[in-house]
């Protein structure tokens, strides 16, 4: 029984290393297209920066689990979540059109604009999520 029940571990492994990968790959372009230096913010306690990616961390997972459910195969899974990954940068881009001087909020530590650009990237990711379920 024990073995049947184990028999998923290496899908399991394969789906929840590449989503792994995929997160750490949406970190570094997230920080790589933001102004702002944010995991040395958090460091230095900003509460603002780490709120503003630890948001949108979420709003990228939750379409990230959507494409691991709804995917075919690894590469449907991985091409999904290079799609939610550009979603999420392009939610970053709108945030910060209708707040130019967001970057500027995030490196103050104003809370308001750390949640601005949080409560966008969950907002997108479940559309994108609901998206990815056709």
């Amino acid at each position: 029984m024990l073995v049947n029940s184990l028999a998923g571990l290496p899908a399991f492994a394969a789906y929840f290393l590449a989503a792994v990968i995929l997160c750490v790959a949406f970190v570094f372009a997230y920080t790589a297209i933001t102004p702002n230096r944010e995991l040395d913010l958090i460091r230095d306690g900003n509460a603002a920066a780490a709120l503003s990616i630890g948001m949108s961390l979420i709003g990228f997972a939750l379409p990230l689990a959507s494409a691991v459910f709804h995917s075919a195969d690894l590469v449907d899974c991985l091409i999904w979540g290079v799609v939610a990954l550009l979603a999420q940068l392009t939610a970053y881009w709108l945030a910060r059109l209708a707040m130019p001087r967001l970057p500027e909020g995030i490196a103050k530590g104003e809370i308001a604009a750390g949640l601005w650009v949080g409560c966008i990237s969950i907002a997108a990711g479940v559309l994108s999520a609901a998206c990815m379920s056709y």
